[in-house]
């Protein structure tokens, strides 16, 4: 029964990889259509991000009413819905509507999904899934990719998506008993998590080492955001690397974080979440000082590749360490607020970075995401410090 309900967990966690890299790979087919300029698309993704920050926010209340596998059924089928609603938008203004439910689907899915793991699973699988999510955010570009390349409209690439997602969402519907029988390390929860009242947003954020895990999230979420979007933009106009090879070596960031997460799943048998986080750590510094320093090219490409491993255990083994460092009957309401600091700096530091580019030059890169990188270690050592793992 346990393996059965991994493999659900796991499809769960591609499901909500497959739409986040959608709208990049859509857009400039579709902007021409709603007649907007192509920086629109931030307007879009500002939404999307907004509704995931409030629903991440609530996830506490959501998830102790329903219990963690009603709230992951549920988010999944109205992100599907929000997909099949991008397809057949034919206004700009219905697609900023509809990213509204999209967003509050994809935070609502995303905490409950971790908080559950991070109780009932091991540093191991915590990383083995989050390569899932990893797995997920590949194959979406993929299909439209594909859709694309064979002369179909993109809104018909965002159907595929879309009766995939609602697949997956009537597997985890008719997965709900499975979710309530204790097996193996999977105790059932939902039954306990109705019990217990949330806890209000001011005593979750006063909590012991609660600031500090914020804004190691925004930072960590920063970085990674940043580098996906930027990384192949500085090695081609700073760095003069070809597009084809800076996209190609930009591509292997993320390919890094998900192989690094496989990686990280076996090493977990040896190292423990904080010794796994601060090895991340260590392998992201050395990646950051490849690219600063003024080497061949070569040594920068390697630099982007090494950071990316590093930043594979970050955002697992952290939030895996949530329940035994604040209780579990705290853990959903923590884990909601890492979620809502971790899309707030998704949503605002790329613009924020994208000005510093745009002033000065491209060279602050490497600059910016070692500034973030840097902040997000300190601020790891004082939570590590404030909430200990009891």
């Amino acid at each position: 029964m346990v393996t059965l309900l991994l493999a659900i967990i796991y499809l769960a966690f591609i499901s909500l990889g497959l739409p986040d890299s959608m709208l990049g790979s859509a857009w400039p087919s579709m902007f021409g259509g709603y007649g907007v300029p192509f920086s629109f698309a931030g307007i879009v993704s500002a939404i999307i991000a907004f509704g995931t920050i409030i629903s991440s926010l609530f996830s506490d209340r959501v998830t102790k009413k329903l219990g963690a596998s009603k709230t992951t059924a549920i988010s999944a089928l109205i992100t599907a819905l929000s997909l099949m609603g991008f397809a057949f938008s034919k206004e700009f203004w219905m697609l900023c509507v509809i990213a509204i439910p999209y967003g509050l689907g994809a935070g609502s899915v995303d905490a409950a999904l971790n908080n559950y793991v991070s109780i009932h699973f091991s540093s191991r699988h915590m990383n083995w899934l989050h390569c899932m999510w990893g797995l997920g955010a590949a194959i979406g570009p993929f299909i439209m990719g594909n859709v694309l390349t064979n002369g179909f409209n993109w809104s018909q690439g965002y159907i595929i998506v879309s009766i995939i997602q609602i697949v997956i969402a009537l597997i985890l519907f008719a997965s709900l008993p499975i979710w309530k029988k204790p097996c193996g390390e999977t105790p059932a929860i939902d039954s306990k998590e109705e019990k217990e009242k949330p806890l209000p947003l001011k005593t979750v954020i006063g909590l012991k080492g609660a600031k500090a895990v914020m804004i190691t999230f925004f930072c960590y979420c920063a970085v990674e955001v940043i580098a996906i979007l930027w990384a192949s933009t500085y090695l081609n106009l700073y760095k003069g690397i070809d597009a084809e090879t800076a996209a190609l070596w930009g591509s292997l960031y993320v390919l890094g974080i998900t192989v690094g997460r496989a990686v990280c799943g076996f090493i977990s048998v040896k190292l423990n979440d904080v010794q796994l986080t601060r090895l991340g750590e260590g392998v992201m510094v050395v990646g950051a000082i490849l690219m600063l320093l003024p080497l061949p090219q070569a040594f920068t490409l390697v630099g982007l590749v090494t950071f990316g491993v590093g930043s594979a255990p970050i955002y697992p083994c952290i939030i895996h360490s949530t329940p035994a460092r604040f209780g579990e009957k705290n853990s959903q309401a923590l884990i909601g607020v890492q979620m809502a600091a971790a899309y707030t700096g998704t949503c605002l530091m790329p613009s924020l970075f994208g000005i510093f580019a745009n002033k000065i030059s491209l060279v602050v890169f490497p600059i910016f995401i070692s500034i973030l990188t840097v902040t997000m270690i300190v601020m790891f050592e004082v939570y590590n410090k404030k909430a200990t793992i009891k």
